[in-house]
């Protein structure tokens, strides 16, 4: 597994969601050039890699990243049943190929159920992945997002997680939705759930007033509301430098919602790529 000194520059990898107007051997090039370490490969419908085509697809996508001296180590995906063949099929190929750390799916609160009973059941779930991950040497990672799907709330997480093997399955903290669920109390969220953070994903927002509603915008890193100073602060308090990934959520020509034809120019994308990687290694090197 990888876990590197917290005096360490983080390790940074893009989200490919973000690069999906160029293709295979493009997306590497542009990330190792533009200084990424790495490659966040979407294996997920609408991803750079469909599951149903996986083991066509996966291999070319490793193919491609390790001709820019990538390694193979972070993903995200759909998963979310050890039981589901198509799930297996996208665990099984992508653990042969070298990839150490995914992020599955969310889990959404049926309705007729109590959120204690729904959260016992979904438990269940992620122990049955945890194990399929040991069987595989995977680890799976289950991201905090904002909204009602369940791990909105850290608490929701470390409860979702209390019956796995935590070695093969632990969170992917998102500061971003942290921040926008937790308020001021985000410091605690990280507090309990920090010896179960395997990966983290970084971006930034503000709240926006928009013909009289209040919503969430995506910013640039470092022009929002996060406090990356107090937030890196802990990370390396806590020990915690483990593999990043970068999302570019703010209007990037439809580059921030995964679009294969951009509305701007390519470079556009790539200056803002290379300027919010820039700033996430300033702001670690600060604290």
């Amino acid at each position: 597994m990888v876990h590197t000194s917290t005096g360490s520059p983080l390790k940074i990898h893009i989200f490919s969601k973000h690069l999906q107007f160029l293709n295979y051997q493009n997306m590497a090039e542009v990330a190792a050039e533009i200084g990424f370490d790495g490659i966040d490969v979407t294996v997920r419908p609408n991803g750079h890699v469909l599951p149903e085509r996986v083991e066509n697809d996966l291999p070319k996508v490793v193919e491609a990243i390790r001709k820019v001296k990538f390694l193979p180590l972070m993903m995200t995906t759909a998963v979310d049943d050890a039981s589901n063949a198509k799930d297996k099929k996208v665990l099984e190929v992508a653990a042969k190929l070298g990839f150490q750390y995914y992020r599955m799916n969310w889990f959404s609160y049926p309705d007729g159920k109590s959120i204690p009973e729904s959260i016992q059941h979904f438990q269940q779930n992620v122990k049955d992945l945890s194990y399929l991950n040991k069987d595989l040497r995977l680890t799976g990672c289950y991201q905090n997002h904002a909204g009602n799907s369940v791990g909105s709330s850290l608490w929701e997480l470390w409860e979702l997680l209390k019956e796995a093997d935590k070695q093969y399955m632990g969170i992917q903290f998102d500061i971003r939705h942290a921040v926008v669920e937790g308020g001021l109390s985000w410091q605690n969220g990280l507090r309990l759930i920090q010896p179960q953070i395997k990966t983290l994903t970084i971006k930034d927002f503000i709240w926006e007033k928009k013909n009289g509603e209040w919503g969430v915008q995506d910013t640039p890193i470092g022009e929002g509301m996060v406090d990356f100073k107090t937030y890196f602060k802990l990370l390396k308090q806590y020990q915690i430098n483990v593999p990043v990934s970068l999302h570019f959520e703010y209007p990037l020509g439809g580059a921030q919602d995964g679009a294969t034809q951009l509305s701007c120019d390519k470079q556009v994308v790539f200056k803002a790529m290379k300027r919010d990687l820039q700033k996430v290694h300033d702001l670690w090197q600060q604290v």
